[in-house]
């Protein structure tokens, strides 16, 4: 199990950095630092880590939208997925820009993922969004594209993390950025969605 582990953290390494075509055995062996026949001992192709890596990284990846809870207070509730969002483009970099290659490449190796795991429980939650909106708890917007433009801006902090600390320079691109992010993204979708009440009025949302 622990060689399987360094093999799969090198191999993350490899393929988050190069895709699936440009990351090599050989260098995936060289950074688990073991010899090529020993790393095949545990995994015999190439596509059998990216595989079991894509497996690992699309359960972690819809945990926060699982936790998306129908009986929930609406604002608060997309608030704590706007920020569980974050903390993986912190934590999870290397996993954030594997996935996104592989989608620019087309899913050729996960797109039998996305439609057996990822559509199913999106459409799950478009139903819990959709309900709140019926119940005049969020305002009405395409639910879907809530969930495309959630996923696009916290991933960006991911993605394009050497281009945002770049711009954000050294006193502001340090960890704070995404605390700065997180406020700023909750601002943004919170008082979109956030009904007026009958006055008019659009009282600002408690941060928790």
């Amino acid at each position: 199990m622990e060689n399987e582990e360094r093999i799969l953290d090198a191999a993350l390494e490899e393929f988050s950095a190069h895709g699936f075509r440009g990351a090599t055995i050989d260098r995936i062996a060289d950074h688990a630092g073991m010899s090529k026949p020993n790393l095949l001992y545990y995994f015999r192709r190439k596509q059998d880590m990216y595989e079991a890596l894509i497996a690992r990284l699309l359960d972690t990846w819809l945990e926060p939208l699982r936790e998306l809870n129908a009986t929930g207070d609406p604002l608060p509730e997309l608030q704590s997925y706007i920020r569980r969002k974050l903390e993986m483009a912190r934590d999870f970099p290397r996993e954030s820009r594997l996935f996104a290659n592989e989608i620019l490449q087309g899913a050729p190796r996960i797109k039998r993922l996305l439609e057996t795991e990822l559509k199913p429980l999106v459409d799950e939650k478009v139903e819990v969004l959709q309900g709140w909106m019926t119940d005049g708890r969020i305002n009405t917007v395409d639910a879907r594209h809530l969930i495309f433009s959630i996923w696009s801006t916290t991933q960006h902090y991911a993605d394009f993390d050497t281009q945002v600390r770049v711009i954000l320079g050294p006193d502001r691109g340090s960890e704070g950025r995404f605390e700065d992010a997180a406020r700023y993204l909750e601002t943004l979708f919170l008082d979109g969605l956030r009904p007026q009440n009958r006055a008019g009025d659009t009282p600002r949302f408690r941060t928790l």
